[in-house]
Formats: C-alpha cells, sequence, structure tokens
C-alpha cells in the first residue's frame, strides 16, 4: 500500500511456509537503468529489508530475496518469502 501497488500471492509452497509476491509494476524502477557493468545489481533489493524488518517486528523470522525484475528485462517483479521461525521474546529475570 506505501507505494501504491498491490501484488498477487502466489506460488506456495506444500508446505505452506513459502510464497511469492508478484508486482506487475514496481514503482521504484520507474526511472533508473543499470549501467552494463552493474547488470548484477539488484536495485530494488530495499524492499526486500523492508518486507523482512515489517515481519520481525511481529515476532516473524522470514528469508526474503528476488527472484525476477522487471529492472532486467523481466516481465514482472517477484519476490520470494520463506517463513524460518516465529521470535521469542527473550525478557531479562524479574521483567515482563
Amino acid at each position: 500500500m506505501y507505494l501504491g501497488i498491490t501484488p498477487s500471492i502466489t506460488n506456495w509452497s506444500p508446505a505452506g511456509d513459502e510464497f511469492s509476491l508478484i508486482l506487475e509494476n514496481n514503482p521504484l524502477v520507474d526511472f533508473v537503468e543499470l549501467p552494463d557493468n552493474h547488470s548484477s545489481l539488484i536495485y530494488s533489493n530495499l524492499l526486500c529489508g523492508v518486507l523482512r524488518g515489517a515481519l520481525e517486528m511481529v515476532q516473524m523470522a522470514v528469508d526474503v530475496r528476488f527472484l525476477l525484475d522487471t529492472l532486467k528485462g523481466d516481465g514482472v517483479t517477484e519476490i520470494r518469502m520463506k517463513f524460518i521461525r516465529r521470535i521469542e521474546d527473550n525478557l531479562p529475570v524479574g521483567e515482563e
């Protein structure tokens, strides 16, 4: 919602702990061109960090990575998310 886009959620794993977010339009790449010598750069990797950080705030550890990127000529942007574990609060003794 923050970027004005709504991703599609697809490609669920059989275990139900992994899925893909498909972005038809990625506003972060509207005015960007990668130079030939930096073609391996994942420019929108910021989105992976935002998703990972937001889920850590609600006690979920996840692995987030790019699979497809429109900046590199793919038709859509695909971000793969995998649930790793639930983060347990570790409070010091005597504090609750």
